[in-house]
């Protein structure tokens, strides 16, 4: 896989006028987008669409979880879009109604194995008796047992999913910063070149590009940089 396709830029912004200036003003240095709950609350899902005619590959984040018959059907609507991917909270019922919902399309399916704001003390209170490294390879081996494609998952917990799954899922990678950029919400973080060296697939940066000065300029250090630790 290229350098550049490792890179998806997350369009977190507030209307389709700020996306598509940020879409612009990437070019060709980014091919890749993903699009999330606050700029598909705010543009609609339209947008999405329009990526992907434009020749642009889309990742939809949806999170999904929900009754069975209702996760089916929202994957199915969402296969019809055309975009790459989208995501699943990792709850078995979950996972097995969107691969049911799928079917023979080309979608990849993700599973959302523990957000990367979260660590020990935040699953302690929610209610879970595991930590985040249990929990995440319990669910990265149950999604493999399902057919999901491959995992949302912390730069922190690559390697350890690797070790126990070998390549049967691809791994994407949230939680990304370039040395010396503010972590701000996220716990669970690394940068570029130790993500993809402990076995990450894809990367997906948004505030390390989108609110850079030069947004372009960052996008092509951070490929810069997954090159360095891939050719």
């Amino acid at each position: 896989m290229a350098a550049r396709d490792r890179l998806i830029v997350g369009l977190d912004l507030s209307s389709q006028a700020e996306a598509e200036r940020m879409v612009a003003t990437l070019g060709d240095a980014v091919g890749f987008y993903k699009i999330g709950m606050q700029l598909s609350f705010s543009a609609g899902l339209g947008f999405a669409r329009e990526l992907v005619q434009s020749g642009k590959r889309v990742f939809l984040d949806m999170k999904l979880l929900d009754i069975p018959n209702t996760v089916a059907h929202a994957v199915e609507a969402i296969a019809d879009m055309g975009v790459t991917f989208t995501t699943i909270h990792a709850y078995p019922q979950a996972m097995r109604a969107a691969v049911a919902g799928r079917g023979g399309s080309g979608l990849k399916l993700l599973g959302v194995t523990v957000l990367t704001s979260l660590d020990d003390t935040d699953l302690v209170e929610t209610g879970y008796a595991s930590g985040v490294g249990d929990l995440v390879l319990r669910r990265a081996a149950q999604a493999a047992d399902i057919g999901m494609d491959g995992l949302i998952c912390s730069p922190v917990e690559v390697a350890a999913i690797r070790a126990t799954t070998g390549n049967a899922l691809e791994l994407i990678t949230p939680g990304i910063r370039p040395a010396g950029a503010d972590h701000g919400d996220q716990k669970r973080a690394a940068t570029p070149a130790s993500a993809v060296r402990n076995g990450a697939d894809r990367l997906v940066v948004a505030r390390p590009v989108i609110q850079a000065e030069d947004p372009r300029a960052a996008a092509e250090r951070i490929v810069a940089e997954i090159e360095s630790v891939t050719k």
